[in-house]
Protein backbone atom coordinates (compact mmCIF):
# COMPACT_ATOMS: atom_id res chain seq x y z
CA UNK A 1 0.00 0.00 0.00
CA UNK A 2 1.17 3.75 -1.17
CA UNK A 3 2.80 5.02 2.24
CA UNK A 4 0.50 8.17 2.28
CA UNK A 5 -2.85 6.25 1.88
CA UNK A 6 -1.67 4.53 4.36
CA UNK A 7 -1.22 7.30 6.50
CA UNK A 8 -4.44 9.10 5.55
CA UNK A 9 -6.56 5.82 6.45
CA UNK A 10 -4.49 5.75 9.58
CA UNK A 11 -5.22 9.43 11.13
CA UNK A 12 -8.81 8.82 9.33
CA UNK A 13 -9.84 5.88 12.10
CA UNK A 14 -7.73 7.59 14.81
CA UNK A 15 -9.95 10.19 14.07
CA UNK A 16 -13.25 8.54 14.10
CA UNK A 17 -12.20 6.46 17.60
CA UNK A 18 -11.60 10.19 19.46
CA UNK A 19 -14.72 11.59 17.81
CA UNK A 20 -17.07 8.59 19.24
CA UNK A 21 -14.78 8.63 22.54
CA UNK A 22 -15.41 12.30 22.95
CA UNK A 23 -19.16 12.07 23.00
CA UNK A 24 -19.08 8.79 24.75
CA UNK A 25 -16.51 9.29 28.12
CA UNK A 26 -16.50 13.80 28.14
CA UNK A 27 -12.81 13.68 27.07
CA UNK A 28 -10.87 15.78 24.47
CA UNK A 29 -9.53 12.19 22.75
CA UNK A 30 -6.30 13.19 23.03
CA UNK A 31 -4.73 9.99 24.96
CA UNK A 32 -5.82 8.38 21.70
CA UNK A 33 -4.56 10.85 19.41
CA UNK A 34 -1.09 12.09 20.68
CA UNK A 35 0.08 8.48 20.85
CA UNK A 36 -0.68 7.93 17.09
CA UNK A 37 0.44 11.41 15.91
CA UNK A 38 3.93 10.55 17.27
CA UNK A 39 4.12 7.30 16.02
CA UNK A 40 3.34 9.02 12.99
CA UNK A 41 5.70 12.13 12.79
CA UNK A 42 8.65 9.74 13.98
CA UNK A 43 7.87 7.51 10.91
CA UNK A 44 8.03 10.30 8.51
CA UNK A 45 11.37 11.16 10.53
CA UNK A 46 10.60 14.25 12.13
CA UNK A 47 12.71 15.23 15.42
CA UNK A 48 11.10 13.07 18.55
CA UNK A 49 10.98 16.45 20.36
CA UNK A 50 9.16 18.30 17.90
CA UNK A 51 7.33 14.99 16.76
CA UNK A 52 5.56 14.98 20.67
CA UNK A 53 5.25 18.21 20.60
CA UNK A 54 3.34 17.97 17.18
CA UNK A 55 1.34 15.26 18.45
CA UNK A 56 0.13 17.80 21.66
CA UNK A 57 -0.63 20.95 19.59
CA UNK A 58 -2.58 18.97 16.66
CA UNK A 59 -4.37 16.82 19.15
CA UNK A 60 -5.48 20.17 21.05
CA UNK A 61 -6.72 21.95 17.58
CA UNK A 62 -8.72 18.61 17.05
CA UNK A 63 -9.98 18.14 19.64
CA UNK A 64 -11.73 21.48 19.66
CA UNK A 65 -14.22 20.96 17.04
CA UNK A 66 -14.78 17.84 18.34
CA UNK A 67 -15.36 19.06 21.74
CA UNK A 68 -18.26 21.79 20.33
CA UNK A 69 -20.35 19.04 18.49
CA UNK A 70 -19.90 16.53 21.42
CA UNK A 71 -21.16 19.47 23.69
CA UNK A 72 -23.97 21.03 21.28
CA UNK A 73 -25.27 17.37 21.93
CA UNK A 74 -25.12 17.24 25.65
CA UNK A 75 -26.62 20.58 25.77
CA UNK A 76 -29.47 19.21 24.33
CA UNK A 77 -30.24 16.57 26.45
CA UNK A 78 -29.93 18.44 29.47
CA UNK A 79 -26.41 17.24 30.56
CA UNK A 80 -23.88 20.63 30.76
CA UNK A 81 -24.01 21.94 34.03
CA UNK A 82 -23.80 25.41 33.01
CA UNK A 83 -22.35 27.72 35.97
CA UNK A 84 -19.84 24.80 36.87
CA UNK A 85 -18.94 24.72 33.09
CA UNK A 86 -18.71 28.61 32.86
CA UNK A 87 -16.34 28.90 36.07
CA UNK A 88 -13.88 26.02 34.58
CA UNK A 89 -14.18 27.51 30.80
CA UNK A 90 -12.37 30.90 31.97
CA UNK A 91 -9.47 29.63 34.56
CA UNK A 92 -9.36 26.80 32.46
CA UNK A 93 -8.71 28.57 29.05
CA UNK A 94 -5.62 30.72 31.30
CA UNK A 95 -4.15 27.30 32.56
CA UNK A 96 -4.38 26.25 28.74
CA UNK A 97 -1.73 29.15 27.52
CA UNK A 98 0.51 28.33 30.43
CA UNK A 99 0.39 24.75 30.09
CA UNK A 100 1.46 25.08 26.39
CA UNK A 101 4.19 26.97 26.94
CA UNK A 102 5.69 25.09 29.75
CA UNK A 103 5.04 22.06 27.07
CA UNK A 104 7.05 24.30 24.62
CA UNK A 105 10.05 24.33 26.23
CA UNK A 106 10.04 20.67 28.35
CA UNK A 107 12.18 17.72 26.69
CA UNK A 108 9.97 15.38 24.87
CA UNK A 109 10.61 12.20 27.27
CA UNK A 110 9.57 13.90 30.14
CA UNK A 111 6.47 15.31 28.56
CA UNK A 112 5.66 11.11 27.11
CA UNK A 113 6.32 10.18 31.09
CA UNK A 114 4.06 12.87 32.44
CA UNK A 115 1.42 11.99 30.08
CA UNK A 116 1.24 8.03 31.01
CA UNK A 117 1.87 8.69 34.81
CA UNK A 118 -0.83 11.13 34.83
CA UNK A 119 -3.46 8.93 32.92
CA UNK A 120 -2.45 6.01 35.45
CA UNK A 121 -2.82 7.82 38.95
CA UNK A 122 -6.12 9.27 37.56
CA UNK A 123 -7.37 5.74 36.13
CA UNK A 124 -6.72 4.27 39.72
CA UNK A 125 -8.02 7.13 42.00
CA UNK A 126 -11.83 6.31 39.78
CA UNK A 127 -10.81 2.72 39.68
CA UNK A 128 -10.62 2.61 44.14
CA UNK A 129 -13.45 5.56 44.59
CA UNK A 130 -16.83 4.38 45.84
CA UNK A 131 -19.90 5.85 45.73
CA UNK A 132 -21.41 6.90 49.06
CA UNK A 133 -24.04 5.43 50.07
CA UNK A 134 -26.45 8.24 50.89
CA UNK A 135 -26.30 10.38 48.00
CA UNK A 136 -25.51 14.23 49.02
CA UNK A 137 -26.20 17.42 47.22
CA UNK A 138 -23.54 18.56 45.00
CA UNK A 139 -20.99 20.95 46.37
CA UNK A 140 -21.23 24.35 44.60
CA UNK A 141 -18.75 26.31 46.03
CA UNK A 142 -17.23 28.69 43.52
CA UNK A 143 -13.60 28.24 44.61
CA UNK A 144 -13.56 24.87 44.35
CA UNK A 145 -14.35 25.03 40.23
CA UNK A 146 -12.20 28.36 39.97
CA UNK A 147 -8.91 26.21 41.29
CA UNK A 148 -10.06 22.91 39.04
CA UNK A 149 -10.37 24.70 36.25
CA UNK A 150 -6.85 26.06 36.21
CA UNK A 151 -5.60 23.14 36.91
CA UNK A 152 -7.36 21.56 34.37
CA UNK A 153 -6.18 24.27 32.16
CA UNK A 154 -2.22 23.20 33.00
CA UNK A 155 -2.60 19.86 32.48
CA UNK A 156 -4.61 20.27 29.35
CA UNK A 157 -1.92 22.53 27.66
CA UNK A 158 0.84 20.16 29.16
CA UNK A 159 -0.07 16.69 27.81
CA UNK A 160 -1.94 18.12 24.58
CA UNK A 161 -5.61 17.03 25.57
CA UNK A 162 -8.94 18.22 26.37
CA UNK A 163 -8.77 18.07 30.17
CA UNK A 164 -12.08 15.84 29.89
CA UNK A 165 -9.57 12.79 32.23
CA UNK A 166 -9.19 15.41 34.59
CA UNK A 167 -13.10 16.89 35.08
CA UNK A 168 -14.58 13.87 34.77
CA UNK A 169 -13.35 12.64 37.92
CA UNK A 170 -13.37 16.30 39.26
CA UNK A 171 -16.95 16.46 39.03
CA UNK A 172 -17.56 13.07 40.04
CA UNK A 173 -15.28 12.91 43.27
CA UNK A 174 -14.32 15.82 44.37
CA UNK A 175 -17.90 17.91 43.56
CA UNK A 176 -20.37 14.98 43.99
CA UNK A 177 -21.92 15.27 40.71
CA UNK A 178 -23.65 12.14 38.31
CA UNK A 179 -21.07 10.49 35.66
CA UNK A 180 -23.57 11.56 32.37
CA UNK A 181 -23.79 15.49 33.63
CA UNK A 182 -20.44 15.33 34.77
CA UNK A 183 -19.23 14.07 30.71
CA UNK A 184 -22.03 16.81 29.34
CA UNK A 185 -20.37 19.38 31.28
CA UNK A 186 -16.38 18.44 30.80
CA UNK A 187 -17.03 18.19 27.57
CA UNK A 188 -18.33 22.12 26.63
CA UNK A 189 -15.17 22.97 29.27
CA UNK A 190 -12.96 21.06 26.68
CA UNK A 191 -13.94 23.66 24.19
CA UNK A 192 -12.25 26.45 26.58
CA UNK A 193 -9.20 24.69 27.62
CA UNK A 194 -8.17 23.43 24.13
CA UNK A 195 -8.29 27.04 22.63
CA UNK A 196 -6.08 28.51 25.38
CA UNK A 197 -3.46 25.37 24.41
CA UNK A 198 -4.13 26.20 20.28
CA UNK A 199 -2.93 30.11 20.85
CA UNK A 200 -0.04 28.93 22.82
CA UNK A 201 1.23 26.00 20.73
CA UNK A 202 0.98 28.39 17.57
CA UNK A 203 3.17 30.90 18.78
CA UNK A 204 6.05 28.89 20.69
CA UNK A 205 6.27 26.69 17.23
CA UNK A 206 6.70 29.69 15.05
CA UNK A 207 9.75 29.93 13.29
CA UNK A 208 11.09 26.63 14.40
CA UNK A 209 13.24 24.73 12.36
CA UNK A 210 12.70 20.87 11.30
CA UNK A 211 9.16 21.00 11.24
CA UNK A 212 7.06 18.71 8.75
CA UNK A 213 5.07 20.24 5.75
CA UNK A 214 1.87 22.43 6.22
CA UNK A 215 2.43 23.35 10.11
CA UNK A 216 1.55 26.13 11.63
CA UNK A 217 3.89 26.24 15.16
CA UNK A 218 3.70 23.10 16.82
CA UNK A 219 0.07 22.51 14.97
CA UNK A 220 0.51 20.13 11.54
CA UNK A 221 -2.90 21.45 9.38
CA UNK A 222 -2.50 17.97 7.15
CA UNK A 223 -3.18 15.83 10.43
CA UNK A 224 -5.85 18.47 11.73
CA UNK A 225 -7.91 18.48 8.90
CA UNK A 226 -7.69 14.34 8.19
CA UNK A 227 -8.32 13.91 11.95
CA UNK A 228 -11.34 16.69 12.32
CA UNK A 229 -13.16 15.38 9.57
CA UNK A 230 -13.10 12.02 11.05
CA UNK A 231 -14.16 12.61 14.56
CA UNK A 232 -16.80 15.60 14.07
CA UNK A 233 -19.62 13.16 13.58
CA UNK A 234 -18.77 10.69 15.13
CA UNK A 235 -19.00 12.39 18.30
CA UNK A 236 -22.73 12.99 17.94
CA UNK A 237 -22.73 9.03 18.24
CA UNK A 238 -21.06 8.65 21.29
CA UNK A 239 -23.32 11.23 22.82
CA UNK A 240 -25.88 8.97 22.11
CA UNK A 241 -23.93 5.45 23.56
CA UNK A 242 -23.53 7.74 26.28
CA UNK A 243 -26.91 8.65 27.49
CA UNK A 244 -27.71 4.77 26.96
CA UNK A 245 -25.01 3.74 28.95
CA UNK A 246 -25.71 2.93 32.90
CA UNK A 247 -23.23 4.89 35.05
CA UNK A 248 -21.05 2.00 36.20
CA UNK A 249 -20.44 0.83 32.83
CA UNK A 250 -19.38 4.36 31.58
CA UNK A 251 -16.79 4.68 34.58
CA UNK A 252 -15.21 1.31 33.80
CA UNK A 253 -14.68 2.32 30.40
CA UNK A 254 -13.12 5.52 31.01
CA UNK A 255 -10.58 3.67 33.37
CA UNK A 256 -9.92 1.05 30.72
CA UNK A 257 -8.75 3.76 28.45
CA UNK A 258 -6.78 5.74 30.94
CA UNK A 259 -4.82 2.63 31.93
CA UNK A 260 -4.17 1.43 28.47
CA UNK A 261 -2.90 5.01 26.96
CA UNK A 262 -0.97 5.27 30.76
CA UNK A 263 1.20 2.14 30.09
CA UNK A 264 1.86 2.60 26.37
CA UNK A 265 3.18 6.32 27.21
CA UNK A 266 5.19 5.24 29.54
CA UNK A 267 6.83 2.10 27.47
CA UNK A 268 5.13 -0.51 29.28
CA UNK A 269 3.27 -1.76 26.39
Amino acid sequence: MDPTIFYIIILAITGAGIGFASGLLGIGGGFIMVPVQYWLFISIGVDPTLAIRMSLGTSLAVILPTAISGAYGHYRRNAVLIKPMALLAVTGSIGGILGGTIASHVPGDILKLLFGVTALVVAVRMLLYKSPEVKKEPKADNIYFIAGGFIVGIMSGLLGVGGGFIIVPFLVIAMGYDIHKSIGTSTAVIIFTSIGGIISYIFNGLGVPGLPQYSLGYINLLQFIILAVASIPMAQLGVKAAHKLPADKLNYIFIALLIYVGLNMVGII
